[in-house]
């Protein structure tokens, strides 16, 4: 895969470079239509702008990339911008202007929002971010994606930008939202035993062959239920590294004979307070 990654540091951006320059320089050369792979790393200074600096360039140009497949907004270190500083946008104008992309991947969740979602040919979407608002959640669970393989959300902490509950996450448990996921990450979060309980018997495990519950907050709470569902253990494989598990939890995974990744053990603090894997 031909990729690119586009970045404009912090002294650049003093300088005077931008994105939407960088942009227009990489469509006007001649490999532009070969690329599949479009990485947007640091626009300049991030935490004062948004991508509203050149997403409208990069839409105008869209027909300049016609082989693009994966375009990823924002990746970007802690060093440049941490993650619950990133300023995003409404990305949903993207997805329309990449008819043929199949693989969506954001970083940062400030300002993030999603409209109405419909696309055709996407099969792998991914949000990397501290905390995930409750409109986010619910946009996703009316996107209408008939080829979305994998869905990967970071839903992260309040004091981040999670202002949701269960009831949020809920509907992404149900069968048959996305006919062809096989794979579903719900990671990442302060409410992981509460997710853990609620996903040992939802409908969608009967499609599911990927659990991905890691970098959150798991305790032997939702272990339990975990180890608890003959639907669990269907499946091919249970992320559940980065976690509050007992050292007697671990050695009941060992025995079950599931495929599942405890790798990662914390240990909370001396007041029981547990942090999920993505905080600053």
């Amino acid at each position: 895969m031909q990729e690119v990654k586009l970045t404009v540091s912090y002294d650049d951006y003093e300088d005077g470079i931008r994105m939407e320059k960088l942009i227009r320089e990489l469509a006007a050369k001649p490999e532009a239509g070969s690329l599949e792979s479009l990485i947007i790393g640091d626009w300049g200074q991030a935490y004062e702008n948004s991508p509203d600096e050149f997403m409208g360039t990069l839409i105008e140009l869209a027909p300049s990339f016609p082989s693009l497949r994966k375009l990823f907004i924002g990746d970007m270190g802690s060093e440049e911008c941490e993650v619950s500083w990133i300023i995003q946008t409404d990305l949903t104008p993207l997805l329309i202007a990449f008819p043929e992309l199949k693989s969506f991947w954001v970083k940062g969740s400030s300002g993030l929002s999603l409209g109405p979602i419909q696309h055709g040919k996407l099969e792998e979407f991914v949000i990397i971010c501290g905390g995930l608002p409750r409109e986010v959640l619910a946009s996703m669970a009316r996107a209408e994606l008939p080829e979305l393989r994998k869905l990967e959300l970071y839903l992260g902490v309040e004091d981040y930008g999670f202002d949701g509950s269960l009831q949020d996450v809920l509907p992404l448990l149900e069968k048959g939202l996305f006919p062809k996921l096989v794979y579903l990450g719900l990671k990442d979060s302060e409410i992981q035993d509460e997710i853990a309980k609620a996903a040992a018997e939802a409908p969608i495990l009967d499609q599911l062959e990927v659990l991905d519950l890691s970098e959150g907050t798991l305790s032997d709470e939702g272990a339990e239920a975990l180890l608890a569902s003959d639907k669990i253990k269907k499946l091919k494989h249970l992320n559940l590294s980065y976690h509050y598990m007992t050292d007697e939890m671990l050695i009941r995974w060992k025995r079950s004979g599931m495929s599942v990744d405890v790798s990662e053990q914390q240990q909370s603090d001396e007041d029981d307070w547990r942090y999920p894997s993505l905080t600053e």
